[in-house]
Order: structure tokens, then sequence, then C-alpha cells
């Protein structure tokens, strides 16, 4: 098989997968907040309400944080292969951020918390994230054979 392929590790993100739940259970039930990355960050940059910076630090700094605590531990940075140039990064970044506007937020937003209270809307975002992910992994590896 030719192009990028990545490795399974199903520990690791099952681990991950209970850090995530763990701190989307924890936001909710000691800020009453839905724990969308996005949101998040667009809220500690605009300011939404009063007082509401701190917490929105702390989830930042924690995202930002958690590589910084593998080095500690491992002695090195974790391995992250990206097989696009850093122009093509920016431009997944600006569509993200038009799909983050439209969509009325993230994937972890609708995938992780909105899916979890059941909210149609999140049922009908994460379905339409997966299958555009899926065309899409699809094209750029089938059909354009990247």
């Amino acid at each position: 098989m030719t192009g990028f392929e990545t490795e399974f590790t199903p520990l690791m993100s099952l681990a991950g997968g209970v850090l995530i739940g763990l701190s989307a259970v924890l936001l909710m039930f000691l800020q009453g907040r839905v724990m969308g990355a996005t949101g998040i960050l667009s809220g500690l940059v605009t300011g939404t309400a009063p007082g509401d910076k701190g917490w929105r630090a702390a989830m930042v700094a924690g995202m930002i944080a958690g590589p910084l605590l593998v080095l500690a531990v491992s002695g090195q940075m974790p391995a992250v292969d990206v097989p696009v140039s850093w122009p093509m990064i920016a431009v997944g970044g600006f569509i993200v951020g038009i799909g983050v506007t439209y969509g009325s937020g993230c994937t972890s937003g609708h995938g992780v918390c909105g899916n979890a209270r059941l909210s149609p809307r999140s049922m009908v975002a994460t379905v339409t994230f997966m299958i555009a992910c899926g065309v899409t992994v699809y094209v750029i590896r089938h059909v354009m054979g990247g």
C-alpha cells in the first residue's frame, strides 16, 4: 500500500478517549458548560461573559501543556507526522474555521458532548462529519493518489 497510513493504537486511543470524556463531564458538572474546543478558544479570544476567561484559559493551557507533559515524562515530544505543507495546513485550518462557524460547533463539541446529551443537531452533525471525512480520505488516497 502506498501513501500515508496511521498506526492503530487501541490502548492509547482508549486512554485519550477516557480523558476527553472525563474532562467533558467535569466541565459540565463544575461549570455547567459544554466542552467544544473551538467554542472554548473563541470565547477566550472574544471574551463572552465576565469571569468566563479563567476556566477557558485553563482548558487551552491544558491542551498546550499535554505534549509538554509527555516530553517531561518520556524525554521526547509525541511523534506527529503531517504529510502536507504548512500552506496546506493553513488552508485546511481556514476551511475548518468556516465549517465550525456554519456547523455551530466543532467535532469535539458535537461528537463528544452533543451526542452524550442526545442532541439531534449534534447527531446529524456527527454523521455529516464522518461521511465527509470518509469521502475526503477516499478521494485523496484513491482518486488523487495521495
